[in-house]
């Protein structure tokens, strides 16, 4: 017989299990700690399917009980918290001089933060899959001797990224159609655990919507200040990333036809104006992409001691990155855009003309609200938000099996 209804099916006991579990453990990693009856009352859950959803996130080591509260009406009650102490998420991050690695536990809290200087604007994809692998061997080996159970491995990486894991363009690494989660699992000799491949600036927005100040915010953009510059855009609570998972590249919005050339092959992109390129290539046209932290330390120290040619770099800049910020209030109008990476350093100088240009470009009043600020999550914000991307899965129901 042909079965013609069409409205919507009965969900599978398991599925529902698994949805009630994750809903149990967000409102506690929201809200420790709590009780079960707290647990119940802003759930809709009844008390005895909240016990047993708990018992089974204790078994996981999920979650754990906490002790007795007895500031409230009634007998005290048992309090709940986060657990999560036997698990790792790691993230990595890999550059056009650096790779980064960040281990968290479930609950977010840093249980590893490594930087290795790495030229990867010079090396092959061939090279840069070793490298990561090797730092990525560096770091289970750590999380093997404190027994953990890694959660899986993300990495992030400065281009377009499809929804495969595979790195269709990064004009920085000089990359095209590298399979770098393929040929990372293949490296780590396929480890059990999955592992992804996603945008860094995407990454960092999840950092920034998970870690940072701003975390409230559901509307949010963050910026990268690398030598190039891309967009990770969160609305309405959510990361979009496009019909192919191309979204972001802000940093090729066409802001003077008739200014430098682009990494891309394009003329007058946003990151060839306000891009870290842009500024070496006046302050230190001779530096490679090898190591740039030293040259952005310069760029600081001269800025500070008020270089007249370096103040009106910086400006010049900051007023380039005004143009494409006003873009995005004009197109998205995010509540916060956040200046990451090596903005962060140059904000004293970048910023205040950022936010002039934001505000004489943005057709809404006083911007439509938009606020332009500096990450405070430093370096490590889109290796952080790889390992978050992992939490996140976790938060929508993808638990770690019982042992």
């Amino acid at each position: 017989m042909i079965n013609t209804q069409t409205g919507p099916q009965p969900a599978d006991f398991a599925d529902v299990r698994a949805t009630n579990l994750a809903v149990v453990l967000r409102f506690v990693r929201q809200n420790a700690p709590c009780s079960r009856a707290d647990i119940a009352a802003s759930t809709g859950l009844n008390k005895a399917t909240v016990s047993s959803l708990v018992a089974d996130l204790i078994d996981r080591r999920l979650l754990r009980e906490t002790g007795l509260s007895e500031n409230r009406v009634g007998r005290p009650a048992t309090m709940l918290t986060l657990d999560g102490s036997p698990y790792a998420a790691i993230g990595l991050e890999a550059n056009v001089d650096y790779i980064t690695a960040v281990a968290v536990d479930l609950a977010g809290t840093e249980l590893l933060s490594w930087r290795r200087t790495f030229p990867g604007a010079a090396a092959t994809s061939g090279q840069a899959v070793a490298a990561i692998a090797a730092l990525a061997r560096r770091v289970l080996n750590r999380m093997d001797k404190e027994a953990r159970q890694v959660l899986g491995l993300t990495v992030a990486v400065p281009g377009l990224v499809d929804v495969s894991g595979t790195v269709r363009i990064a004009p920085n690494l000089g990359w095209r159609d590298v399979d770098l989660a393929g040929d990372l699992t293949k490296a780590l000799r396929d480890p059990g655990f999955p592992v992804l491949v996603d945008n860094d600036a995407n990454l960092a927005a999840l950092a920034e919507h998970r870690f940072g100040p701003h975390g409230g915010v559901g509307d949010i953009v963050y910026l990268t200040g690398e030598i190039g510059v891309g967009a990770g855009v969160i609305m309405d609570g959510r990361l979009r990333r496009g019909g192919l998972g191309f979204a972001g590249e802000v940093g090729h919005i066409p802001i003077d036809p008739g200014g430098p050339e682009c990494r891309c092959g394009r003329r007058g992109c946003l990151e060839a104006l306000a891009g870290l390129g842009a500024v070496l290539r006046h302050t230190a046209p001779d530096a490679t992409l090898a190591e740039l932290e030293p040259e952005v330390e310069e760029i600081v120290r001269l800025a500070r001691a008020g270089d007249p040619a370096v103040l009106a770099i910086l400006d010049q800049a900051g007023r380039a990155l005004g143009k494409g910020v006003a873009v995005l209030a004009n197109v998205l109008n995010p509540q916060v855009v956040v200046l990451g990476g090596y903005y962060v350093a140059l904000t004293p100088w970048v910023l205040p003309a950022a936010r002039e240009e934001l505000s004489r470009l943005s057709f809404a009043p006083e911007a439509g609200g938009t606020e332009l600020v500096a990450s405070t999550l430093g370096y490590g914000a889109a290796a952080l938000g790889a390992a978050a991307r992992l939490l996140d899965s976790i938060d929508s129901g993808r638990l770690p099996a019982t042992g």
